[in-house]
């Protein structure tokens, strides 16, 4: 097991920058943000420009990791892939396969992204649309050694009432995907404020083998807030899709995970993949240079639940 970290919130930094960074703070792996150039939103980047991305492109991808002695975990890119608007999902879709393609060049096996949905629709339809539209992406990525995963955060910011907007949310939905093709991106931060236990979840996850790599980001819940507010959230108040008022989202370390289970219930299993970072922590960001501390604390917290491998000597050597 190694940790990493996904770059899509270091999208002031290029991948060259981010690379000479990670290991001094302790990172083994990158998971590298692919959104399109010009994605805007704060937790997006695109440190691959996978359109067009071509062998030239992957040996200086491959150098620049030899140089830091790091690998990449994932390329990802999580969007709607059930947009309602057709064109948009096209063209969702599109750039979805161009990542998946920058993979295979790489010689990276997994691709991260989304189930999404069709906020104009019930999930029954959702559902059914999802087995119509998303086993062609599956079968593109399988042809070229790709295994697709889907993360399981609920975006309910996609949906204009805050009901989950990526039907990835749960376990239930964790073993439909599996049905269709999907691994498991598992991040602990989305399951707490749903009443979903994440150590049952993982559990249930590993033992059905579909757990292709591991996010780690923590959550802080104030229950006072959440008698006030109620699970959905701020409603007259509310000055942003994520202002829900009750809980967000920390690095870990300063949440309420416990991550010594986490990462023992991982090695249990015998989880051999990677464990990313993905910030999001409001008061370890704004800045630059307080994401990179975000960033720190979290390696200060996960490097030592982390075993690094090193040869053992036999007791008669």
């Amino acid at each position: 097991m190694k940790l990493g970290m996904l770059t899509a919130a270091l999208g002031q930094m290029t991948l060259e920058q981010i690379a000479s960074w990670a290991p001094d703070a302790g990172y083994q792996t990158l998971e590298i943000a692919a959104w399109p150039v010009g994605s805007e939103h704060i937790h997006q980047a695109a440190h691959l420009d996978v359109v067009g991305f071509g062998g030239a492109d992957a040996a200086r991808v491959t150098d620049l990791m030899g140089r830091h002695g790091l690998s990449i975990s994932a390329v990802t890119y999580c969007d709607n892939n059930l947009h309602h608007d057709h064109a948009e999902r096209a063209r969702i879709h599109q750039h979805l396969r161009a990542c998946i393609d920058a993979a295979a060049t790489l010689g990276v096996h997994h691709v991260t992204t989304f189930i999404g949905r069709d906020v104009t629709r019930p999930v029954a339809d959702n559902l059914e649309l999802a087995e119509q539209h998303l086993p062609p992406l599956i079968r593109y990525a399988a042809e070229r050694g790709v295994k697709l995963l889907a993360e399981n955060c609920p975006m309910e910011g996609w949906h204009p009432d805050g009901y989950p907007g990526n039907l990835a949310y749960s376990p239930e939905l964790w073993d439909w995907m599996a049905e269709l093709g999907f691994g498991l991106a598992y991040d602990p931060s989305h399951l707490p404020w749903l009443g979903i236990d994440p150590i049952d979840a993982l559990e249930h996850a590993l033992q059905a083998g579909i757990v292709g790599h591991v996010q780690a980001k923590d959550i802080q819940i104030d229950q006072r807030a959440r008698t006030r507010y109620g699970i959905f959230g701020k409603t007259v108040t509310r000055t942003s899709t994520t202002d829900v008022g009750w809980w967000r989202y920390r690095v870990p370390g300063r949440g309420q995970l416990d991550w010594n289970r986490i990462i023992d219930t991982l090695y249990t299993a015998g989880y051999e993949g990677d464990v990313a970072v993905e910030h999001e922590d409001p008061v370890w960001g704004g800045t630059l240079d307080k994401t990179l501390q975000g960033m720190h604390i979290a390696a200060d917290t996960l490097r030592p639940l982390i075993v690094t491998a090193r040869r053992v000597p036999l007791v008669d050597e």
